[in-house]
Order: C-alpha cells, then sequence, then structure tokens
C-alpha cells in the first residue's frame, strides 16, 4: 500500500515548482490529484504536471485553470476533485515572490502581494474545508516560506503574506479541528524553483556560494525536498498533527 492510496489532492501552483514537486509526489503515492494553476506548461519546461502524472503512475490528474485572487473560481478545482471521489488534501502552494524596497512599494503592488499570497490561501482552504467538513475530515496544507517566520527587510510585503499564512493556518486548525480537518503549514527556506518575475536576473555562482554558506546542510533545496513533507501531512502519518509549523529549509533557521 502506498501512503495516499484512495486521496484526492488538489494542489494550487501545481505546474511548476514546489507545487509540481509536491503534485508529482503525491501521484507517486497513490493519489489522484487535481493540478491548478494560471498556466499549464511548467515554467522550469517538460510535459505539464497532470500531463506527466497520467504517463508515469497509475495515479489520474487533470488540469484546472485558476486564478487563486478569484475565491469563486475555486470550486471548479473542488468539483474536479469530486469526479475522482472528493477533496481529501488541499496544498495551497500558489505564490509570487519580489525583492521590493519598502519605501517604493506602491498599494497595488502590496495588495497584489496580498491577493495572491494570502487571499488565494484563505479562500482556497474555506473551498476545500467546505467540502471536507461535509465528507468527515481532510487535510490542509498552506505553504508559507521561512520569512514568513523571522521577516526579511528585502522582502517587506512578502514577508507579511507568508507570516499571516502562518498565524491563519493555526487559526484554521482550531476551528476546523472539530470536523477533523488537520491544517499546517510548510515554511520553505532557498528551494530551487522560478518563483521570482519574469526576466529576474539568475542568482550568481557568488551570491550561491554566499547563500549555500548560511545553510547547514550545505546546499538549496529542491522541489521534492518539501514534496516530502507534504506526503507526511497529507498521509495518516500525520493524523494527529494540526496547527504546525514544519520548516524545511536545512537547518538555516534554526541556527540565525
Amino acid at each position: 500500500m502506498s501512503l495516499l492510496d484512495g486521496h484526492v489532492a488538489v494542489v494550487t501552483g501545481g505546474s511548476s515548482g514546489i507545487g509540481r514537486g509536491i503534485a508529482l509526489a503525491y501521484a507517486e503515492e497513490g493519489a489522484d490529484v487535481v493540478v491548478c494553476d494560471i498556466r499549464e506548461d511548467p515554467k522550469e519546461g517538460g510535459a505539464p504536471t497532470h500531463e506527466k502524472i497520467e504517463a508515469d503512475t497509475d495515479s489520474s490528474s487533470t488540469y484546472v485553470e485558476l486564478d487563486v485572487t478569484d475565491p469563486a473560481a475555486f470550486e471548479a478545482a473542488m468539483d474536479a476533485a469530486e469526479a475522482f471521489g472528493g477533496v481529501d488534501v488541499m496544498v495551497n502552494n500558489a505564490g509570487i515572490w519580489r525583492p521590493e524596497e519598502f519605501l517604493d512599494v506602491t498599494e497595488d503592488e502590496f495588495q497584489g502581494m496580498m491577493d495572491i499570497n494570502l487571499k488565494g490561501v484563505y479562500f482556497g482552504a474555506q473551498a476545500a474545508a467546505r467540502r471536507m467538513v461535509e465528507s468527515g475530515g481532510g487535510s490542509i496544507i498552506n505553504v508559507s516560506s521561512v520569512n514568513g517566520i523571522f521577516g526579511n527587510g528585502n522582502y517587506p510585503s512578502y514577508s507579511a503574506s507568508k507570516g499571516a499564512v502562518r498565524t491563519l493556518s493555526y487559526s484554521l486548525a482550531h476551528g476546523l479541528g472539530g470536523d477533523g480537518v488537520r491544517v499546517n503549514a510548510i515554511h520553505p527556506g532557498a528551494i530551487k524553483t522560478k518563483i521570482g518575475p519574469e526576466g529576474a536576473a539568475e542568482t550568481s555562482e557568488e551570491q550561491m556560494a554566499q547563500l549555500t554558506a548560511m545553510i547547514p546542510l550545505g546546499r538549496q533545496g529542491e522541489p521534492d525536498d518539501v514534496a516530502g513533507v507534504a506526503v507526511f501531512l497529507a498521509s495518516d502519518l500525520s493524523k494527529y498533527v494540526t496547527g504546525e509549523s514544519i520548516v524545511v529549509d536545512g537547518g538555516w533557521t534554526s541556527w540565525r
């Protein structure tokens, strides 16, 4: 038996990066997966996530075009999950990041960050929880960031949005526990993805060396490093775990 046999998962931002890694890991563990994103093609290249799942695993998958800033759009994702048996696992992963100067951030820029990183998580969790309460329970996993724990002056609105995701997860764990819905947050550190804005400069070798020197495990993370934790939180291995933040950063925050 695989860890997620019989489970149905919805993953936002599932076309690329961490979301793609989680969706693929879920399928490998037996879950059927609804891949949600504003774009179907992975930023890294290769086959779309849902096609790769169908080709490489025994699980079923479908793609739903989803803009997480539109709360009503989540119903299409939940309905797609119903076709597989109903949502058991919701991963609110979609997010954006950018470096910024606090004194120069405009109201529109701030609101855009909050609409995707926080509002999208809030209403994604709400849509899934409504279905989970009806069906007797489930697992909601919100992808935050280490910057939502310690903050970062180079990314103030991003840090604010991710800190809010952390405390939102605690609040939902408290409010939904009686209905059998577990809610936890994952806080990735430096993970190799293309989350940055289009056209952003590549990290230089010198910058990469400086970053790696701050990580006790001596390397940047990969999407599958986060995916392993997401599998744990989706499975019965974590059936008594809720209201938790799990940091996946190679030890970076433990000694800052």
